[in-house]
């Protein structure tokens, strides 16, 4: 079952579309990367998603539902991010309570293992917490909400290294046992790839890849020799990013279309094969030139 179907989805603000004609479907139980510089409308999607905001045009579906001001999309349905709002006069041990009583598949057990671990004092108030963690306690509700949709915007913002691994391992330990549909949207595809099965990358509010990780690691591949010769292999060959290196050797990001006789050929002639890491694809292909920086540089 699809969990989330957009077709031809466009919002606009101030007459400037900021989604522009975005189409994907994203199916249940798959932890999905929506990836993209920022500015290019990730989080006007998933407020989109949640229910939070309305499409100007186009067809959204969550639970084959509209979102909009819908009670059951809100009730399975949760974004977390740092615009998390929550009632001040309460204390964090009384909104885990609140929690429960809104979200069916509550799990206060692992609400309070998860607070202990991370040394909340359960009387604290939410607006007195340092913005790291409020990160974190916002990702403990969550995880422990258990909701079939569950939306991360940026959760990891302010976190130091030691809570971002812990909170990605905590995040893989339940989906493994409590499978469910999870979209974790980032600039930094390097930081959640090892978790992600699939990868959603949009560009200018449209969608420019939609692949499982294991393609987009093989989506293309890196050529490196000397600049004559790597030339030869770009003819016909639609070049992602490219560079110097050196004084006479060039780098080269392509598609990986190659054949075994082609690569054996450009291999005799002193061209070199890279692999091109998923992270550093998505940046290539987000870029608005193929030299990236450097191209600022040139006369």
């Amino acid at each position: 079952m699809n969990v989330i179907e957009c077709n031809g989805l466009t919002k606009a603000y101030f007459r400037k579309n900021v989604l522009n004609g975005l189409t994907f479907t994203i199916e249940e139980n798959k932890i999905t990367g929506l990836i993209g510089r920022n500015g290019v409308g990730k989080t006007t999607l998933v407020k989109i998603l949640a229910g939070l905001i309305k499409e100007t045009s186009g067809e959204v579906r969550v639970f084959e539902q509209h979102p909009f001001n819908n009670l059951y999309t809100s009730a399975n349905t949760i974004l977390v991010d740092d615009q998390m709002f929550f009632p001040p006069a309460l204390q964090l041990h009384e909104l885990l309570e609140v929690a429960q009583s809104f979200y069916p598949n509550w799990d206060m057990e692992l609400a309070q293992r998860l607070l202990q671990y991370f040394s909340f004092d359960p009387s604290h108030y939410h607006q007195t917490l340092s913005k790291g963690r409020t990160s974190t306690f916002n990702m403990i509700i969550g995880l422990a909400s258990r909701c079939s949709l569950t939306i991360l915007d940026e959760p990891t913002t302010g976190m130091d290294e030691a809570v971002r691994k812990d909170f990605y391992r905590a995040l893989m330990k339940d989906y493994l046992a409590h499978p469910r549909t999870i979209l974790i949207s980032s600039h930094h595809l390097n930081e959640i790839e090892d978790i992600l099965e699939d990868v959603l990358l949009i560009k200018n509010g449209k969608t420019l890849l939609h692949e499982s990780i294991s393609d987009l690691k093989e989506w293309a591949i890196a050529l490196q020799g000397a600049s004559t010769v790597v030339q030869k292999w770009l003819v016909e060959r639609n070049c992602i990013f490219q560079r110097q290196v050196g004084k006479d050797t060039l780098y080269a990001v392509v598609r990986d279309d190659f054949t075994k006789e082609n690569k054996e050929e450009a291999l005799r002639g002193g061209v070199e094969f890279i692999p091109v890491k998923a992270s550093d694809l998505c940046v290539y292909l987000t870029n608005d030139t193929k030299g990236g920086i450097d191209d600022v540089f040139e006369r």
